[in-house]
């Protein structure tokens, strides 16, 4: 179960996510982080450190913020292809 960046990064972009992932699965966008599921290693280190509790395990985040299951896979895949 990956977890998944949801609407209060936006605009914060504090990135103590980034800092502690010890995998390097999460991507820097214009306004928001996002995990890549397919390198997410369900190690739990990221949600802790976020200031604004916007990262959820994929089964637990919130329903009005499901839409962002799908976002973080699509565009956590894109900027990992993009960094490669």
């Amino acid at each position: 179960m990956p977890y998944v960046v949801t609407e209060a990064c936006i605009g914060v972009k504090d990135k103590s996510c980034m800092t502690v992932c010890p995998v390097d699965c999460i991507y820097e966008a214009e306004d928001m982080v996002f995990i890549n599921p397919d390198e997410c290693i369900d190690c739990g280190l990221c949600e802790p450190e976020c200031p604004v509790t916007a990262i959820f395990v994929d089964t637990d985040v919130p329903p009005n913020f499901r839409e962002y299951v799908e976002k973080n896979a699509v565009e956590g895949r894109r900027l990992a292809g993009e960094k490669k």
